[in-house]
């Protein structure tokens, strides 16, 4: 059985999606250009925004000690508080480079933190959200990850390292990740073997939702889900800078370019 949906009215407004940020990587330089284009993004939707949606690898690597965040990302912390402050919801999904936050969001700036996909109503339509990792058929040897990394135990065992070893080892890590390596053809439509794709078919079958939308493939897509349904995935901003724009109407995948 599903969790009961969070209900959102747009009152003319919009809701805007974007994913994979991946602020941090590959290197400071790179990351700090990217930083300010978002920032530029999120001033030119946060008018219209009835809410935003930031739906998973937002940093490259993310971990809360118990009084100690990961340095850096000030103008992007600074621009969401201001968005919260005048009255925008923000919602922070975890993806599989920033899984390990907790509540420093949430306690700090008034923004919640989802670990999980969750159904939100939108104006009569369902709309199901996530990251979109660990999801569907395959993909073993991430989820075997994923569990190690979520466990409690190996969690205590990580917080015992001093932060500045603990982030070295997990910025060695994390370069050696997809987004870091864009040489892996990340750009290739796989047909059926799209697996978040086949997901939300298998899920359909079972729950209806008007929309499916996820992040994590880094690659903007708009799919029929059988004959009621779209998939949306999107993008990164690494190269791409794609995001959803959902209104009244529906959704579309645009490109920030400025």
């Amino acid at each position: 059985m599903q969790a009961a949906p969070l209900d959102f009215s747009l009152k003319g407004k919009k809701l805007y999606f974007a994913s994979d940020f991946h602020l941090g990587a590959p290197n400071e330089t790179e990351s700090k250009i990217r930083e300010k284009r978002i920032i530029r993004w999120l001033d030119s939707i946060s008018n219209d925004a009835a809410a935003i949606f930031l739906v998973g690898d937002i940093f490259d690597f993310w971990f809360e000690y118990g009084e100690v965040i990961p340095k850096g990302f000030i103008p992007f912390i600074s621009k969401i508080s201001q968005i919260r402050e005048q009255g925008v919801p923000i919602l922070f999904f975890t993806g599989n480079h920033d899984l390990w936050m907790k509540d420093y969001f949430t306690r700090e700036l008034g923004i919640p933190v989802y670990h999980h996909p969750i159904v939100l109503s939108v104006e009569g339509k369902k709309i199901l959200i996530g990251h979109g990792d660990g999801l569907g058929q395959g993909d073993n040897s991430y989820k075997f990850l994923k569990t190690v990394f979520t466990n409690p135990f190996a969690n205590w065992l990580f917080r015992w390292l001093h932060p500045d070893l603990g982030v070295k080892l997990a910025k060695a890590w994390s370069s050696r990740s997809r987004i870091t390596n864009m040489g892996k053809n990340e750009n290739r439509f796989m047909n059926e073997d799209e697996w978040l794709w086949q997901y939300c078919k298998d899920l359909e079958s079972r729950f209806h939702h008007d929309f499916y939308i996820f992040g994590h493939r880094h690659l903007p897509l708009e799919l029929p889900v059988g004959e009621k349904s779209t998939y949306f995935n999107l993008g990164e901003w690494v190269s791409q800078n794609t995001y959803l724009e959902f209104d009244a109407a529906g959704g579309k995948l645009l490109t920030f370019e400025k």
